[in-house]
């Protein structure tokens, strides 16, 4: 789709609110890319209502390790997910941190700038991580610290992600890390301070078996235990708390005969405690 010259010769700035009006209702996938004019954008449509069924059973377990900090933050999906994203993305963006633009919103679907250049990816730290075991520990460490940093980004401006996994910090062509996936609002349903714990969490745990992997999981504990002094200390007590209360991960083996999930929560205990 391009857009027709103006009388004086300079394109149109793009219709983004028709151009989400009609491809919406033809769009199978929920989130697609398109080229739009000189750019790149994505629509995202709302996907099925989610069912309240699992988040009950996940409540439970928090409830029954006393962790309130891993209590599940509920996404109903459907239009109301498209609310939350498009309320979220623009906070976030009026509080100067790197996220898509909103183009255009309507009740079931969303217009999203691409964070990179069109046509080239703005790969997650998750993805860059995986990548970089092969490198050796340096390489992973650093992407690792560049992670927790930007969260210290995300937290310096009082809020808090929303899952705050690698694989939705991605790193823009510049090399400044973007944050992507606002279906849920954590601080609808839990104080800052463990929003933002679980934000550090979520990080941990998804990032500490390339750690592991790389060989750079016990030089990684002095920077986790240098970036843990300069947070506040509301969100350190959480943290100390959660930790505490996760100490039976220790007795876990470090090997996959228990499946990947268990080894990622073994690995992220041993980034989070001392040797």
């Amino acid at each position: 789709m391009t857009d027709a010259p103006s009388p004086s010769g300079q394109a149109l700035a793009p219709d983004y609110a028709a151009f989400l009006h009609e491809h919406l209702p033809g769009q199978l996938s929920n989130v697609a890319s398109y080229t739009l004019g000189d750019e790149q954008v994505w629509l995202k449509k709302a996907g099925a209502r989610h069912g309240m069924g699992r988040y009950r059973v996940l409540g439970a377990l928090a409830n029954l390790a006393r962790l309130d900090v891993l209590r599940p933050v509920p996404n109903l999906g459907g239009e109301e997910a498209i609310a939350t994203e498009a309320r979220r993305l623009r906070d976030l963006k009026a509080r100067g941190l790197r996220v898509p633009l909103v183009l255009a919103q309507q009740a079931d679907g969303l217009l999203l700038r691409h964070l990179g250049r069109p046509g080239e990816p703005t790969p997650s730290l998750a993805d860059e991580m995986q990548a970089a075991v092969a490198r050796g520990p340096a390489a992973v460490q650093a992407l690792w610290l560049q992670g927790l940093l930007a969260l210290d980004h995300v937290h310096a401006t009082g809020t808090s992600l929303s899952q705050a996994f690698a694989r939705n910090l991605v790193r823009c062509p510049d090399g400044i890390v973007g944050y992507i996936d606002f279906e849920d609002d954590p601080a609808a349903s839990l104080p800052l301070a463990q929003c933002q714990a679980r934000d550090v969490l979520c990080y941990v745990h998804s990032t500490a078996l390339y750690l592991r992997e790389s060989g750079a999981l016990d030089a990684a504990r002095p920077l986790w235990t240098a970036w843990l002094a300069q947070h506040s200390p509301a969100v350190r007590r959480v943290l100390a708390t959660s930790i505490e209360r996760m100490a039976w991960l220790r007795h876990l083996p470090a090997s996959r005969r228990l499946g990947r999930d268990l080894q990622r929560a073994r690995a992220a205990h041993d980034v989070l405690t001392p040797a």
